[in-house]
């Protein structure tokens, strides 16, 4: 029998829940002051064994003297000193003294003693002081304390521990010092599983959840231990739940937390505790499960990637910040949405982006919102919120992004968007060194003129084929008359016909095939030469099937979902996938002039002109670089 989720409450009653039903009181541990000890919180406030300096040390070069004898001294009437001992930089200022004198405004009567000497030097028989000014008490003189005094504190309760501090700790005679400590445990569930570094055969996949977790919760301190994987069997589950809670302050158990026939987690937690709620109107992350067991938070977290990310952003991460661990606030940018979003009313979602300052102003491009699209949150910078009582987002509408990395790195984030070529992810990594985070997003090459005339990206990849067989001019002279643009050449590509059996464009007809999404330059070019060929689309079987990429092109041609695809030649190779080549195109990033004021943009265009981006094009193959790093310009 499929199960049913106890309750669904929402984001704010299930944080209050969280709040309410456990005391979030942390372990206390003893740590050595070395290295170790650096990000960790203090328990109790820490005070200083000794006085530093421990008695009173001299602060100049000079003599030591009593300042009463040095009353009345002035040009006119200089004072020869009746008593006064010679010290150097951190000598002890002998007993009875109450000044030091830099030696630059003393008289020596006779030649000075070695100042090499660390002790106090006594003057020599016939050696004179004299004086032209007095002297006020306790003039260049280090009193005993005057860096910390002995049981003064040092640092408070709740304090995270810094390097420096480490140095000061060491100087005032603590060896060990009280940190709070907090421990969780994570246990991954699910008979589909195999651990990190082993290839999963067909319908299994690789535990990567807690893997995620356990750094997000080192991040803030947190002492997390990951358990071996546990199969979908109830007793071994609730034996390493047991285990679990007993040598752990939190508990975490991935994946088991919907309502499918091997969901045993919620029913695991009932038999050994209680279940305070299972379902958070939150997306994604929904089947989230908040227990207690022995007064301890047992969470179960859902199995897809981005919405156990999400529970463990929105509602774990709060409850360690109660255990006052050092949890980090995002910072914030008000920026435009390039696309509208729709939400279900009633739920809080959580959608990842993409953000880059384009000019003066902020741009939000969204990424994938599926569950389980890990590389959404690769990919991503930041994130937004669109509040359960709202409908969504509308492209344009200012939003708040909370930056998933800090702000000095978003700034370096340059905006791609348009046509998909693999060669991108390589430019990508040359330019990474040079302080350009390059945000690539496939939305083919019409989409990229759209986002190049509303200003939301910095730079348009497209291959454009015109009626008169031009590259890209034609349609950005329809869609941005006026504009003053650059295009910079990537290169010169291949396209045809990916197949597994060398298929050509006359083959195409009464076979599976996939196709590019609408707008995208190699669905025109497809279009082009069905057209000059007299094949009509509707003989294709799947042409109306679209994905955003080439590999993607590629990969349901290996795999076997359909026999034929257009793509580049580089995504064929790839694969190891024949190819009949169709045609070459000039791929270019179309941009706004003022973006080569940029560095970032500067930067690009001379990667892209770099003999290392041609050697990479090169070994890909299937491009033609003579063209690479050629500026066209395009005048309003």
């Amino acid at each position: 029998m499929v199960k049913r989720y106890l309750s669904v409450i929402s984001l704010a009653e299930a944080r209050a829940l969280v709040e309410s039903s456990f005391s979030a009181v942390p372990g206390v541990v003893r740590v050595p002051v070395n290295p170790g000890a650096v990000g960790r919180i203090t328990a109790e406030p820490i005070f200083a064994r000794f006085s530093v300096p421990a008695i009173h040390l001299s602060a100049m070069d000079g003599i030591a003297v009593r300042s009463a004898n040095t009353v009345g001294a002035n040009e006119q009437n200089p004072v020869t000193l009746p008593d006064a001992a010679r010290v150097n930089t951190g000598n002890i200022v002998p007993p009875g003294y109450d000044a030091v004198i830099m030696i630059e405004d003393v008289w020596v009567g006779s030649k000075s003693d070695d100042f090499s000497r660390s002790a106090p030097v006594e003057r020599r028989d016939g050696e004179t002081y004299t004086v032209r000014k007095p002297v006020s008490p306790w003039q260049h003189v280090r009193p005993v304390g005057e860096d910390i005094g002995e049981s003064e504190m040092i640092l408070p309760r709740g304090h995270r521990i810094r390097p420096h501090d480490l140095g000061a700790l060491a100087n005032y005679g603590v060896t060990e010092v009280a940190v709070i400590s907090l421990r969780a445990g994570l246990i991954p569930t699910g008979s589909e599983l195999v651990p990190a570094g082993e290839m999963p055969p067909p319908g299994k996949v690789v535990e990567s959840n807690t893997l995620m977790a356990a750094s997000v919760l080192a991040e803030a301190g947190v002492e997390a231990h990951r358990y071996g994987i546990v199969p979908d069997d109830y007793n071994m589950i609730r034996e390493a739940v047991r285990r679990g809670v007993a040598e752990n302050d939190v508990l975490l158990v991935s994946a088991g937390s919907s309502a499918g026939t091997r969901d045993y987690t919620a029913d695991i937690i009932r038999d050994l505790g209680e279940v305070l709620a299972h379902g958070v109107a939150i997306k994604p992350g929904k089947p989230v499960i908040i227990g207690r067991i022995e007064g301890k938070p047992v969470i179960g977290l859902p199995g897809y990637p981005l919405a156990a990310a999400t529970v463990l952003r929105e509602i774990v991460m709060p409850l360690v910040a109660r255990y006052g661990m050092p949890v980090r606030e995002p910072e914030h940018v008000a920026a435009r949405l390039t696309t509208s979003l729709h939400s279900d009313i009633g739920t809080d979602e959580f959608v990842l982006l993409s953000a880059g300052r384009i000019g003066e102003r902020w741009v939000a491009v969204p990424q994938s919102r599926g569950a389980g699209v890990q590389m959404s949150a690769v990919r991503a910078n930041g994130y937004m919120q669109i509040p359960s009582q709202k409908e969504g987002a509308e492209a344009g509408e200012a939003v708040d992004v909370r930056l998933t990395v800090p702000h000095a790195e978003a700034e370096e984030a340059v905006l791609v968007t348009g046509s998909h070529d693999p060669a991108l992810d390589h430019l990508a990594d040359l330019v990474r060194p040079r302080g350009v985070d390059v945000h690539s997003t496939h939305v083919g090459s019409m989409g990229g003129v759209i986002a190049l005339k509303k200003q939301e990206c910095h730079a348009a990849p497209m291959h454009l084929l015109a009626p008169d067989g031009t590259y890209n001019t034609h349609y950005l002279e329809r869609y941005l008359p006026g504009a003053d643009l650059v295009l910079l050449c990537v290169a010169e590509r291949q396209q045809g016909v990916i197949s597994r059996d060398g298929l050509g464009f006359e083959d195409l007809p009464g076979r599976t095939f996939v196709n590019r999404q609408r707008g995208s330059g190699t669905r025109m070019l497809l279009d082009h030469h069905l057209a000059e060929r007299g094949i009509e689309p509707a003989s294709i079987s799947g042409y109306e099937r679209e994905v955003t990429t080439h590999l993607a092109v590629a990969l349901a041609v290996r795999t076997g979902e359909v026999d034929a695809g257009m793509g580049v030649y580089s995504a064929a190779k790839a694969l190891d996938l024949a190819f009949v080549p169709v045609a070459t195109e000039r791929y270019e990033l179309a941009m706004h002039r003022e973006m080569l004021d940029d560095p970032r943009i500067a930067a690009l265009i001379e990667t892209v002109s770099s003999e290392a981006f041609k050697k990479v094009l090169r070994d890909l193959g299937g491009y033609e670089t003579a063209e690479t790093g050629v500026l066209r310009e395009l005048r309003g």
